[in-house]
């Protein structure tokens, strides 16, 4: 995988929402690597990590691909860090591998679908049309097909509290590299294993290490599923930050860093 390394200190590995990439920490990851040694990675099919067609891009696919990076570079008494699919990543790495992890920072995790791109399509109306289409045959690739940037901003400012901090560059760099050759094919498939990341819910009673929620006050999931997550974690805090929605490292980065580097 992709991954950028900067800071000095203990390992925290930073993974981030669905459809973004490292990219997406470029305001939080600054913060953290005064105090980590910070390893920002782009997930498998994400940002410019290689494409394996064949794969099935489920949870268990993106965990696997995490873990086979902690123990490439032997990383112990790991931070981990992610938000949204990559909240949910945190907690069943650190499932999987206890002994290598120190403690779990899981914002606004990703768990909560009971349909397909069920979370992406409460952002908005556009979303849920767009979105919902994505999986019917044809018309989904097509759809797919065709994303520009204003297609892409619109999906992705349901997102946020308020739209307009998504930064336009930034917005522009998710869309080049969704003209990578099968990029959006692999989004698509990353879309159809939604059942996995609910199912990721089984992996968290496992957990030993300490773990912090942080969601957005404005963030996708409803107050339902964000008590169901904690109870089955019962010795986690959990901070809610005010005015952010789902992508709270673009939108809300310095509040953010205050909770992980609070410990």
């Amino acid at each position: 995988m992709r991954y950028e390394k900067s800071g000095e200190g203990p390992p925290l590995v930073l993974m981030h929402t669905i459809r973004t990439q490292l990219e997406y920490f470029r305001s939080l990851a600054p913060i953290l690597a005064k105090s980590y040694t910070v390893y920002a990675i782009d997930l498998p099919g994400h940002g410019h990590s290689p494409i394996d067609p064949p794969a099935p891009f489920d949870e268990p696919y993106f965990r696997r691909s995490v873990i086979g990076f902690i123990e490439k570079f032997d990383l112990t008494g790991v931070t981990l860090v992610g938000e949204s699919i990559g909240g949910a990543l945190a907690l069943t790495v650190a499932a999987a591998i206890p002994q290598r992890i120190e403690r779990v920072f899981s914002i606004n995790p990703y768990d909560y679908d009971t349909r397909y791109g069920d979370g992406l399509r409460r952002g908005n109306w556009f979303a849920n049309l767009i979105i919902g289409s994505l999986q019917i045959p044809v018309l989904g690739a097509f759809n797919a097909a065709i994303e520009n940037k204003m297609v892409l901003g619109k999906i992705m400012g349901g997102g946020y509290h308020d739209p307009r901090k998504l930064p336009s560059d930034l917005l522009a760099e998710f869309g080049r590299v969704a003209n990578r050759p099968g990029y959006k094919r692999i989004a698509r498939k990353v879309l159809a294993g939604w059942r996995s990341w609910s199912e990721a819910r089984d992996q968290y009673r496992l957990v030993s290490a300490p773990v912090t929620l942080v969601y957005g006050d404005s963030d996708w999931s409803r107050p339902n599923e964000r008590e169901r997550t904690r109870a089955l974690l019962p010795d986690a805090r959990m901070f809610t930050l005010r005015n952010t929605g789902h992508f709270s490292a673009v939108e809300n980065p310095s509040e953010l860093a205050s909770i992980i580097l609070g410990g």
